[in-house]
């Protein structure tokens, strides 16, 4: 197949892929410093199909995974990559029992990351739903808080909603740990810890990957961070005036 070739499925309206994106796709892949980790080879016996809970439920192979990165696949790799990559739990089984020690659950991490790099799809429509707990996260250090529990988003919890309805606020102060009296984060989490997750987000390229995915979750939280820094220096400023 020449260079400038594109593949895609004839019966199919979405756009063909070049032969070029699939390399590069597929190099990304490859050069990932697990990679050669994860990958050894693969006997074709199935045990890891036959032991991941997603294989149960969802059309999920591990086994067809390593078998398309270790036969170079491209077309395939990419096609996997629209859908079923997010259908692994993460949960490992696989790696525990693999006669070759590969790890299935590796490669699709790997997969995942890569799909979020070259700003697929699929990896925005999986990440989307994340957004607000992302969001939380990176503005209070927390990624739930006893405000965001209600008895509208529990309805089917049945007679344990009364703990719902309880007085969490009047709880809360009762706990005696200073940094839990708050109803908006789950706990108070200091100003500096927070802008030093975010520093090590930003240097490992996670925020990259956010802006790639999330323009606008990307800029909210941009201008979070910024208020959190510029908060931080006047704290400092006061302390040393002192």
């Amino acid at each position: 197949m020449s260079q400038s070739t594109a593949v895609g499925d004839p019966v199919s309206s979405d756009s063909a892929v070049p032969r070029e994106k699939l390399e590069e796709i597929y190099d990304d892949i490859r050069s990932h410093v697990m990679f050669d980790h994860e990958l050894y080879g693969c006997l074709n016996c199935g045990i890891c199909t036959a032991t991941c809970p997603s294989a149960h439920y969802y059309d999920f192979s591990p086994r067809e995974i390593v078998q398309l990165l270790w036969t170079e696949n491209l077309e395939a790799i990419h096609d996997a990559m629209q859908e079923k990559i997010w259908a692994c739990a993460q949960c490992y089984t696989c790696a525990a029992r693999c006669p070759f020690h590969n790890s299935p659950g590796g490669l699709i991490m790997i997969m995942r990351e890569t799909a979020i790099k070259h700003g697929m799809q699929s990896a925005k429509d999986v990440l989307r739903p994340f957004s607000r707990v992302l969001m939380k996260l990176v503005a209070t250090g927390n990624q739930l808080a006893p405000n965001m529990i209600t008895p509208d988003a529990f309805a089917d919890w049945g007679p344990n909603i009364a703990k719902v309805n309880a007085p969490l606020n009047v709880l809360r102060k009762a706990i005696p740990v200073p940094t839990l009296h708050t109803m908006d984060t789950a706990w108070e989490v200091n100003i500096r810890t927070s802008i030093e997750l975010y520093t090590i987000w930003e240097a490992t390229g996670v925020l990259d990957q956010l802006e790639t995915i999330d323009e606008n979750l990307f800029d909210v939280i941009s201008d979070v961070m910024d208020e959190k820094r510029a908060d931080y220096a006047d704290w400092l400023e006061e302390q040393q005036a002192d």
